[in-house]
């Protein structure tokens, strides 16, 4: 297979052997965590989740980041992003045994979610560090296939994460706890895993001068100004971001609408609930692995900007066909279909950003693309909440979806033509 040939390649280089290695851990890691967190949440017998509470989850965990993202960028463009990768998964696995704890005792909710809401503010820094890292272990022939694959390899890692966490939660008798201690302990072997590279190989360049904490601080409305012309001046890469924010919307409603579903309309038991929901992630993930090998082909026959348009315009069709039924079989074959099309989003999206972006500003511009990524996620949950009945069967909210990747194709198309 290309894919697997691809990939033996780029693993005969050493430097990006070592940072997947640290995707993978790190990646891996947040699966084990969104797990429990999952679980927790929605799928605890002494809580009754509804769509509003679970909009109102997403909005604690995710939208404060919206304020924390341009710092974010500011600081990855400052600060030796290997110390990044190496602190924000120390911290991390501090944060997470800290969550554990309070699952164990009882607390009030917004303890919980502030210790939640800590581990996934750091994960921000990581994983825009991670993206911002790539091009310097990876030269620009083979950036689209290191696109392809190493941000897949973690979303797939993810993905492992969560089974593992289910396996764990069966074993250790429903412990959530224990499952998100063994996040701790993945966060932990990702920060050990980056003492492996140089703490000047990821960048920024040694050249350019770095000023202390306080100084990037203070400069962040200034960075950001500056991030956010740069990108205004590479139009590409923002027509791409505006794209992958659009399917992340979208991705986002059937989430949460997948979350219902599993939680009331498919059975009455938590238990099984939370395995149906586990499959749906699972198979969803073998969507972001073929995602990963069709997308370089695709993109060298139709271009990035037609392959992303070809996969919105696919999911316009296929999305309310498989959705509507609102059967597992049905809604299995769609969490694939929708899988797939994120993540050739995505993909191309990273190619496009990376490929036009200047590097002094990969790292503010790739926070903003986090920061975009939760808000847009955030807004689709709320979306959902107001539209979703307590089972989840919305048929008005899937036709909302279809549409609007419809829109999201006919745009991409267009400009195409232009």
């Amino acid at each position: 297979m290309p894919a697997v040939r691809d990939l033996r390649v780029l693993l005969r280089l050493t430097n990006f052997r070592r940072l997947l290695a640290v995707r993978l851990l790190s990646q891996g890691a947040d699966g084990v965590y969104q797990v429990a967190l999952a679980a927790y949440v929605v799928f605890s017998p002494e809580r009754q989740a509804s769509p509003a509470a679970i909009a109102s989850a997403m909005a604690v965990l995710l939208l404060p980041y919206s304020l924390i993202g341009p710092f974010a960028g500011v600081l990855l463009d400052r600060w030796r992003r290997r110390q990044v990768l190496l602190y924000g998964n120390l911290l991390r696995a501090l944060l997470a045994a800290g969550t554990a704890l309070l699952i164990l005792a009882p607390v009030p909710d917004w303890a919980f979610y502030a210790s939640a809401l800590s581990v996934t503010a750091v994960n921000r820094f990581v994983l825009a560090g991670l993206s911002a890292s790539l091009p310097r272990v990876v030269d620009g022939e083979r950036l689209m296939i290191a696109n392809s694959l190493s941000p897949t390899a973690g979303t797939l890692a993810a993905t492992a994460g969560g089974g593992l966490a289910f396996l764990v939660r069966l074993a250790a008798a429903d412990s959530d706890a224990v499952v998100v201690l063994l996040g701790a302990a993945l966060y932990l072997s990702a920060a050990l895993a980056s003492l492996r590279m140089g703490r000047e190989l990821l960048g920024p360049d040694p050249g350019v001068a770095l000023p202390r904490i306080g100084a990037a601080l203070a400069s962040t409305a200034r960075g950001l100004w500056s991030g956010l012309r740069h990108l205004s001046e590479r139009r590409p890469a923002a027509r791409a971001l505006a794209a992958m924010t659009l399917t992340r919307f979208c991705y986002g409603a059937l989430t949460v609408m997948v979350l219902m579903l599993s939680r009331y309309a498919w059975t009455s038991d938590e238990s099984e609930g939370l395995a149906l929901l586990g499959l749906a992630v699972a198979i969803s993930g073998a969507g972001f692995f073929t995602a990963a090998v069709i997308t370089p082909w695709a993109t060298a026959k139709l271009g990035v900007g037609g392959w992303m348009a070809a996969c919105a315009g696919a999911a316009a069709v296929l999305e309310p066909a498989l959705g509507l039924p609102f059967a597992p079989a049905t809604t299995m074959i769609a969490a694939f279909v929708l899988g797939f099309i994120t993540q050739a989003t995505k993909i191309s999206t990273d190619t496009v950003v990376q490929k036009t972006v200047d590097d002094a500003y990969r790292g503010r511009i790739f926070a903003l693309y986090d920061m975009l990524f939760n808000v847009a996620f955030v807004a689709a949950a709320g979306m959902a909440s107001l539209m979703l009945p307590s089972d989840g069967r919305a048929p008005l909210l899937v036709l909302v979806v279809a549409g609007l990747y419809a829109l999201c194709a006919m745009a991409l198309a267009r400009r195409r033509r232009a």
